[in-house]
C-alpha cells in the first residue's frame, strides 16, 4: 500500500518515512505543499498524511484542491494546532481525521490502519487469494494450503505488488517504484535478492510454483509457467 506525506519538518518526517517504512508501506515524502498537490493530483495513493502548516501552500488548501478534483484518498492531518476550532476546520476542509502533535507512531498506525479497513470496504477486498496463497492486506498475514508463512515488511510489500498483478509481467523498474521508491542504486541486485527470498518462503516446499521469471522483461505471478 503507497502512503503520500507532506511535511516540512524533517525530524517528524523521518520518524513517520521510517516508521511506516519498517511497517511494509511505500511512502512518497513531499516537503512543501506546491510539491505534495502535485503528487496527490497526479499519483494514487491509498491514504495521505498532511502537516497544515507548509511552505508554498498550506495543507487545507491542498485538501480542498483534492476534494475539488474528486480525489476521495482518506486523509490524516498532523498538526500542532490542537484547538476545537483548528481541529474543525480541518475536518471542514475535507479531511478524515485530526492528530495532534506530538503523537505516538503506534497512535498514526492504528488511525491508518482504521481508515485503511473503511477504505477496502467500499473500493477493494482486504484479502488477495491466488491458488492456495492469500494475503490479508489488514493483519499482513500470509498462507498458503493454510499454513503460515513469516515475511519481511519488504516482501509482504513485494508479494502484494506481485498478486495484484498476477498474470501481467512486472519489470526490475516498476517494482522499484512500486516496493522501493527508487531509493537505492539500481544497478544493484537488491530485487532479485528479495525475489529469491520469496520464492524460498511462498512457493519451495509447495508442488505448484507461483513466482516466475520472465527472461529479459521482469516476473510474473500466476499459477503455472506458460506465457501470460
Amino acid at each position: 500500500m503507497r502512503i503520500l506525506l507532506i511535511e516540512d519538518d524533517l525530524v517528524i518526517a523521518n520518524f513517520i518515512v521510517k516508521g511506516l517504512k519498517e511497517a511494509g508501506y511505500c511512502i512518497d515524502h513531499a516537503i512543501d505543499g506546491i510539491e505534495g498537490l502535485d503528487l496527490a493530483l497526479n499519483n494514487s495513493y491509498d491514504i495521505d498524511i498532511i502537516d497544515v502548516m507548509l511552505p508554498n501552500l498550506d495543507g487545507l488548501s491542498i485538501i480542498e484542491r483534492m476534494r475539488n478534483q474528486d480525489i476521495e484518498t482518506p486523509v490524516i492531518i498532523v498538526s500542532a494546532k490542537r484547538s476545537i476550532d483548528d481541529r474543525v476546520k480541518g475536518l471542514q476542509s475535507g479531511s478524515d481525521d485530526y492528530l495532534i502533535k506530538p503523537f505516538s507512531f503506534s497512535e498514526l498506525l492504528a488511525r491508518i490502519q482504521a481508515h485503511l479497513r473503511r477504505s477496502s470496504n467500499i473500493s477493494e477486498p482486504t484479502r488477495l487469494t491466488i491458488h492456495d496463497l492469500s494475503l490479508d492486506l489488514l493483519s499482513r498475514k500470509v498462507t498458503r494450503e493454510g499454513k503460515k508463512i513469516e515475511l519481511q515488511p519488504k516482501e509482504f510489500s513485494l508479494l502484494e505488488y506481485l498478486m495484484r498483478n498476477s498474470g501481467n509481467i512486472v519489470s526490475k523498474t516498476m517494482i522499484m517504484e512500486r516496493v522501493w521508491n527508487y531509493n537505492f542504486d539500481p544497478q544493484t541486485n537488491v530485487v532479485e535478492a528479495r525475489i529469491s527470498k520469496l520464492r524460498e518462503k511462498v512457493d519451495k516446499n509447495f508442488n505448484t510454483p507461483l513466482i516466475h521469471t520472465v527472461r529479459g522483461l521482469g516476473y510474473s505471478f500466476k499459477k503455472n509457467d506458460s506465457s501470460p
